[in-house]
This record gives structure tokens, sequence and C-alpha cells, in this order.
């Protein structure tokens, strides 16, 4: 299955509860931390919540 790679840009600092969590969920807790997961609409959901905290890299 295709994967998606995704780094956090933004910090969580003063943000609602439920980005912080999703964060968490998507596996970023620390800025300029990497994940790569797969291409899926659960993971596009979690992403398209926290886009201006991430970077999208394919």
């Amino acid at each position: 299955m295709a994967t998606i790679k995704i780094t956090q840009t933004g910090s969580p600092i003063r943000r609602e509860k439920d980005q912080r969590a999703t964060l968490i969920g998507l596996g970023l807790n620390k800025m300029h931390k990497t994940r790569e997961l797969e291409d899926s609409p659960e993971v596009r959901g979690m992403i398209r919540k926290v886009q201006h905290m991430v970077k999208i890299e394919g």
C-alpha cells in the first residue's frame, strides 16, 4: 500500500487539546520529527485536522 511521509513543523503549544492528541496519534510529538504512515482515509483525515502544523512529503 502507498505511504505518506509527514513532518511536524509547528508547535502544539497553545493549540486545542484535540489537535495535540491528533499529533500524538500520528506519532508526532516533537518538532521536526518525521513519520511514514500508510495512505488511508483515517490518516488523511488526521492530517487535514493539523495541516497547519505538518508538512506532507509524498
